[in-house]
């Protein structure tokens, strides 16, 4: 019973990010292309743990704290009509940018620098905006990095020492130089303090609006339940002036729930098969015992470079 409900969660939760196309589907024709980070950074193992799900709501929670931005999202994103392919389109970016081969790093960047272009108008406080401006792309950039660190803290398989957390929040200021993004915080204690005291932070009746929709989307009921458990989890991890600021709280036992629920999904899907995928590319090593989910189909490998995978249940690759 309990390897069935684990089954069903893991099932559900992957439905929330199979809405868009599949990231790094041709990464395998830049051979020994490491990207833009490397095996060897500290960014491939945070972003391949499955905390990644609870960062990338808890990101798209704290970047409706700038009103400039939320009402960017609320005045032309189609999120209410198609929330997980926004969502979706989240991850792939993600994914391309952290463990693409550097032209579809260029490519992601490119992308979504083409899509901020028609963004601008007025914020509620009619401040004007445009997405491409180098503090709203930093705003959008950073509150990605702090969430995706928060969440890897909290529900990692294990902490990252102070000296990695920095070496993750300076090799992702790489991915923000490409968008333009400015001020970049080369260490986890400047990004912290810059989110905190950015003078553009406020609250505003887009973010309610926004905050209302991450709260309860028009999900289906099984791929609602994952949503759930993973949103509060996300909200348990929000920093004291996000919460006073959105009357978002976390339910008593959030943190615990969610740190079993992402341990039934390491457990079930093993890291990232996208940092499988580039450590493959890359001609580095592939750590036995860490990968469960088979390569897609259409990854040849010769039968060299074809690791064994361990037998698990039916999953959705991550």
């Amino acid at each position: 019973m309990i390897d069935a409900l684990k089954d069903r969660v893991v099932e559900a939760t992957g439905q929330l990010f199979a809405h868009g196309p599949r990231p790094l589907a041709h990464t395998l024709e830049h051979p020994g292309d490491p990207g833009l980070l490397g095996p060897d950074s500290v960014s491939w193992r945070v972003m391949g743990d499955a905390s990644v799900f609870v960062g990338g709501i808890r990101a798209l929670v704290m970047q409706t704290a700038h009103p400039e931005v939320v009402a960017g999202v609320e005045q032309h994103s189609r999120y209410r009509a198609d929330p997980l392919g926004r969502l979706s389109r989240t991850a792939a970016y993600v994914t391309e940018t952290t463990y693409g081969a550097m032209p579809e790093v260029e490519a992601a960047v490119a992308g979504v620098r083409a899509a901020h272009r028609p963004v601008h108008g007025h914020s509620d406080r009619q401040r004007p905006y445009r997405a491409g401006h180098p503090e709203m792309a930093a705003w959008v950039h950073n509150a990605l990095t702090d969430s995706f660190l928060a969440a890897y803290q909290a529900y990692g398989p294990e902490p990252l020492s102070d000296a990695d957390a920095d070496r993750f929040v300076a090799e992702q200021t790489r991915i923000g130089a490409l968008l333009g993004a400015r001020p970049l915080p080369p260490t986890a204690p400047d990004l912290r303090n810059w989110i905190r005291d950015l003078d553009a932070v406020a609250p505003s009746s887009a973010q309610q609006a926004s905050i209302d929709f991450l709260r309860d989307p028009p999900l289906a009921l099984p791929v609602r339940v994952g949503y759930r458990l993973l949103f509060e989890a996300a909200v348990a991890t929000l920093p004291e002036w996000m919460v006073d600021m959105t009357g978002l709280s976390p339910r008593p036992g959030a943190a615990q729930v969610g740190r079993t629920t992402l341990g039934a999904l390491r457990w079930t899907l093993g890291a990232s098969p996208s940092w499988h995928l580039a450590l493959v590319r890359g001609g580095a090593p592939v750590p036995k015992g860490l990968f469960r989910q088979p390569l897609p189909a259409d990854a040849h490998l010769d039968d060299e470079r074809r690791p064994e995978m361990p037998e698990t249940p039916d999953t959705v690759a991550s």
